[in-house]
């Protein structure tokens, strides 16, 4: 009996480690879920393989995942007020939210796109555009901030951007709405031939400062999305557009009468040299320039008024459009450059184009016509092949390393895989649900990574614990090494995710900037040893140069502000030890607070509205005498004549 029941219990873990084992390989939910599992986990102390940058949709911001993990490591805020840090709030950072509209504390943030090198991306810097009012940020991967930000004049609708070219000389930002150029009052219904266009190419200094060269004057159809050519294609940029019927009403009806829209194949190399050479003519623009200069660690915002317009009928050979399936959206450009696809959301097939077949067509003048003076280039004379009925709405395509592409159908809510050359659909995989944008890490480069792949989800159902009438969008981390796409990991994530861009750990991690240097802090208002803090009126604005250490503020008691003063509170972060900020807070300020990374200066205002005694605080537990890291301010009434003074362990200043 003994031996029956040892043998019966042999045989039920064999049966149980077959099953297994089957279920890994077949990809089934139960057992897979725990071998998905081990490829996710990521023990603690040990870091992801990889830095996933997802774009923050409407909350304007940009979001840092890692895979495999998919846990989200920092939110970096670049077109919204970030009350976490104080970023749009400080006195240092508002001006970076300063547009020709005045301050606009919000934006809609789409696409981001790492700096290349030789077609590589190459971890310097991430751009970033905003869709509502055009702009284009750029982030630094050493501090994982925003260094940057150029409004785009003459736009609207900033969302073929912001996508660079192979060494980074350029970043497009195409308008999505056609508006009149430049802007005046008139008819809508007179749109059609009077609206245009314009693509702006921001040039990119070896520093990552950020200039606008020169914007193309496109006929007015709605430009969707772009990509950079690579390899041969180098020195081109691929553009779709949708509604070239220039309908001003009922577009989802109105847009798609034609039977086939435009890829807009724009020769940038040769427009730069146009330019170069003293082409094209300036125009009258209003538009605003941030940059943070970390030396002063303040705002530098500058409006400019003019920009340099081309009008590509004079240069020859500058733009061509490729008619593609109607009412596209994704244009995306294959590892070598050959092969552009455009993505035709009405369409059940995926059209390929050729890039040398393109020039073929260009020198042998296979025109059927021009639209607005740009030839039109006839559609079999640049087509490479069609991946034939493979799914319902497609949107955007990526590729790995083995020749394989990757296109998200958003209606059957699945991404699917096809083989370049042969147009062979090889794997699919539902996504739940409604696909948009993927992502794999350098899949917009020439040296892709073909081990995971991201699909952002728009619509979440019932994915995760419900939290009311909306859930987080959902996105899902897929394992693309081997012939099938194997599902790893769904998570959420905030706002509503357009792309992604990723890149290998080992690129960013050891670059990661750990402080600010103390004796490097040039801030205006810093005081960079306690002997240095003080209290200083200038009329009735108050300037308080204050440091911050563990675990106490100096100075800690503050008389003499008086009801209708305006108080600037200049904290300086002594500390020089990595992930110690110190936060500040003060009871009825109107902005935000404050949280100042080891070595930095910021500026928060505050106006008493009362008297009384106030407290502040640091906001970010520090040490374990953290609720004791504290400080008041005495308010007296308007025009009292209480003396100012200001102290640290009972140690009292005045003046």
């Amino acid at each position: 009996m003994k031996t029956i029941t040892n043998f019966i219990a042999v045989f039920a873990l064999a049966a149980i480690f077959t099953s297994c084992n089957q279920n890994d390989e077949g990809g089934k939910s139960g057992a897979m879920a725990s071998s998905a599992a081990e490829k996710v986990y990521v023990s603690p102390g040990e870091h992801d393989e990889y830095y996933a940058f997802l774009s923050g949709g409407y909350s304007g911001n940009l979001t840092v995942y890692g895979l495999p993990s998919g846990r989200m490591l920092k939110e970096i805020p670049v077109f919204s007020q970030f009350p976490t840090n104080g970023y749009g709030y400080s006195e240092e950072t508002k001006d970076m939210l300063k547009t020709s509209f005045g301050m606009v504390p919000w934006g809609d943030s789409h696409h981001p796109d790492i700096s290349q090198t030789n077609g590589e991306i190459d971890g310097r810097w991430i751009f970033i555009n905003e869709n509502n009012t055009p702009r284009i940020a750029r982030i630094s991967l050493e501090t994982f901030e925003t260094e940057e930000i150029i409004e785009i004049p003459h736009s609207a609708g900033n969302h073929s951007s912001s996508y660079v070219t192979e060494n980074t000389e350029y970043v497009v930002a195409g308008t999505r709405f056609s508006v009149p150029y430049p802007q005046k009052d008139m008819p809508i219904d007179e749109m059609k031939g009077n609206f245009r266009g314009p693509l702006t190419f921001i040039a990119v200094g070896d520093d990552g400062h950020m200039e606008i060269d020169f914007q193309i004057d496109m006929p007015g159809f709605n430009y969707d999305l772009s990509h950079p050519g690579r390899g041969e294609s180098h020195g081109w940029f691929f553009f779709t557009t949708y509604n070239t019927e220039e309908s001003h009403t009922m577009q989802e009806v109105n847009a798609s009468q034609n039977d086939k829209d435009f890829i807009a194949a724009v020769n940038w190399k040769k427009i730069s040299e146009y330019v170069e050479n003293g082409g094209g003519e300036t125009m009258d623009a209003e538009y605003v320039h941030n940059v943070f200069d970390h030396d002063t660690q303040t705002t530098i915002s500058t409006t400019k008024n003019e920009v340099l317009r081309v009008d590509p009928r004079d240069i020859p050979g500058a733009v061509y459009f490729m008619p593609t399936p109607k009412s596209p959206h994704g244009c995306d450009v294959d590892p070598s450059g050959e092969y552009i696809i455009g993505n035709g959301k009405l369409s059940s097939d995926l059209t390929v184009h050729s890039f040398s077949k393109m020039l073929d067509a260009i020198e042998n003048e296979e025109f059927d016509g021009d639209a607005y003076g740009i030839p039109v280039l006839n559609f079999e004379s640049t087509l490479a092949g069609t991946v034939k009925e493979a799914g319902l709405g497609p949107l955007h395509t990526e590729f790995d390393d083995k020749g394989n592409a990757y296109t998200t159908f958003f209606i059957s809510s699945e991404v699917v895989k096809w083989k370049l050359d042969t147009w062979e659909v090889v794997d699919r995989q539902p996504s739940y649900y409604s696909v948009g944008h993927l992502m794999i890490s350098g899949g917009n480069s020439r040296k892709p990574d073909g081990k995971y792949m991201i699909s952002l989800n728009k619509i979440t159902k019932d994915r995760y614990l419900p939290t009311g009438p909306e859930l987080e969008h959902s996105a899902q981390l897929f394992d693309i090494s081997g012939d099938k796409m194997e599902l790893l990991l769904d998570f959420p994530t905030h706002g509503e995710p357009h792309y992604a861009a990723a890149i290998k750990a080992d690129k960013i991690k050891e670059n990661s900037k750990k402080i600010y240097r103390l004796d490097e802090n040039n801030h205006k208002y810093a005081a960079v040893n306690e002997s240095e803090t003080k209290m200083v009126r200038e009329g009735n604005e108050v300037h308080v140069y204050m440091t911050t250490v563990r675990s106490h503020f100096a100075p800690d008691n503050l008389e003499g502000i008086h009801v209708g003063d305006k108080v600037y509170f200049h904290v300086t972060n002594l500390e020089q030890d990595f992930d110690v900020p110190h936060g500040f807070a003060v009871i009825g300020a109107n902005t935000s607070e404050l949280l100042i990374m080891p070595g930095q200066t910021k500026t928060i205002t505050w106006e008493p509205k009362k008297p009384g005694v106030w407290p502040f605080y640091c906001t970010d537990f520090c040490s374990a005498l953290h609720q004791e890291m504290q400080g008041y301010i005495r308010v007296s009434a308007e025009g009292a004549n209480t003396p100012m003074k200001w102290g640290l362990d009972d140690e009292y200043t005045s003046n």
